[in-house]
């Protein structure tokens, strides 16, 4: 079983100057530390006016930044929101392979929809339509990144000529794919499922089942690939100490208050109006404890943490996501748990993954065969039309004077005379 960490940068309000500043750096810092330690993925999610849930608004602009700083951790966005109200199909498609040429090759290319109606209202996107927006959107993004040139399209919510979108992505034919928290929609399209909710191993066992299912009798793939692995979240901290670990993880429960106030029915949020943590510990106690109990809690001593995670490798879950960063978790925290968890407790669940993933191909090899020949392609223009330019620019050189410069210069510029 794989692990992965999970970035929300969550800084609850009210802020103080340079708080932001302060958490993009711990990330970073983090995210170089679990590369030393070989956490396999990292997962940076895309959210707008979230507050105090969240500051990864622009994941395309850390994520290089952590690309550059690490050189074997996967980088994963988990999600870039896809409906074309939020950014046209073909950005993505470049910021993808960008990251994914800029990292060597290391993108998890995480996709969703999203949810809330903060974002989605902002961007106008409506939430009627946003499933089929977000469907239209990521199969063209996967042409423009596997095509040369792009055929061009023009579909119900965005089109756009026959371009060549480069770069293309140093993974061929394109990164893998994932879709947030949605097991059906991520197997009948191909894609690996980022489970983000977090789940009992009876439930996460129902998921990976109807999963497998799905993919096998089902799958038309969306992409031009299929990446047939299932994820799931835990909320995550270990400590020696079980009390004490116990005690920090309470931080996290900010993570489900948050949720609540942006998703869930009854949730209220005022813009740049929230005092987010002042109104958290007033219910905090009565918010049901982490860990303990709840069997897919990874809070706890060693022995307790494995025992939360054994229930999702035997349940069949191909990557364990750790939510480790909530409320106002001291940097040194996380970092101390991380540490303790690689060096105690990840290599026991490396053992024998090799002949998992080999005994894994050989059995999905017949399902994911027929699921690509249910493919419909998209074909390539027969012929490539030359695209003519408009015959202007903003820099207009007959305006200026070039004292001094040579013929053939001021021929180029259209200022001397044509030879």
């Amino acid at each position: 079983m794989k692990f992965g960490l999970f970035y929300e940068i969550q800084l609850p309000t009210p802020w103080s100057d340079g708080d932001d500043t302060r958490l993009f750096r711990e990330t970073l810092e983090h995210v170089e530390l679990a590369d030393r330690l070989g956490i396999d993925a990292m997962w940076a999610v895309e959210h707008h006016f979230l507050d105090d849930h969240s500051l990864s608004a622009a994941p395309e602009s850390w994520l290089p930044a952590a690309a550059a700083r690490t050189r074997n951790i996967r980088i994963g966005h988990g999600i870039a929101c896809l409906p074309p109200a939020f950014s046209h199909p073909a950005r993505i498609a470049e910021r993808i392979s960008t990251l994914d040429q800029v990292s060597a090759g290391r993108v998890e290319f995480g996709t969703g929809e999203s949810a809330s109606r903060m974002e989605l209202e902002a961007y106008g996107v409506d939430p009627k339509t946003k499933r089929q927006a977000y469907l239209e959107a990521l199969e063209q993004i996967c042409n423009m990144m596997a095509m040369s040139p792009y055929p061009g399209y023009k579909g119900e919510f965005f089109s756009m000529p026959c371009r060549n979108v480069v770069p293309k992505p140093a993974q061929k034919p394109h990164p893998p794919l994932w879709v947030a928290g949605k097991p059906d929609v991520a197997a009948k399209n191909g894609m690996g499922c980022l489970g983000f909710s977090v789940v009992s191993g009876d439930m996460a066992k129902a998921a990976v089942d109807q999963y497998y299912d799905t993919l096998a009798r089902e799958c038309v793939p969306i992409g031009h690939i299929v990446n047939a692995n299932i994820a799931m979240l835990t909320n995550f901290h270990v400590h020696r100490d079980e009390l004490v670990a116990r005690e920090r993880a309470e931080h996290l429960k900010f993570f489900g208050y948050s949720v609540s106030k942006y998703y869930l029915p009854g949730g209220k949020a005022r813009p740049g109006r929230e005092q987010a943590w002042d109104a958290f510990m007033k219910v905090k106690d009565s918010i049901p404890q982490l860990g303990a109990d709840n069997p897919t809690s990874a809070i706890g001593n060693p022995e307790q943490v494995r025992r939360h995670l054994r229930a999702l490798q035997n349940a069949g879950v191909d990557q364990v996501i750790l939510m480790h960063q909530g409320g106002r978790m001291p940097h040194d925290w996380n970092c101390e748990s991380m540490e303790l968890f690689a060096r105690e407790i990840m290599a026991e669940f490396r053992d024998g993954d090799e002949h998992r993933l080999e005994a894994k191909r050989k059995r999905l090899e017949p399902a994911i065969e027929a699921a690509m020949k249910r493919k419909a392609w998209m074909k390539q223009v027969e012929e490539v039309p030359f695209v003519e330019s408009y015959g202007n620019v903003s820099f207009n050189a007959k305006n200026y004077e070039f004292k001094g410069a040579s013929d053939s210069t001021q021929r180029a510029l259209g200022l001397g005379p044509k030879s």
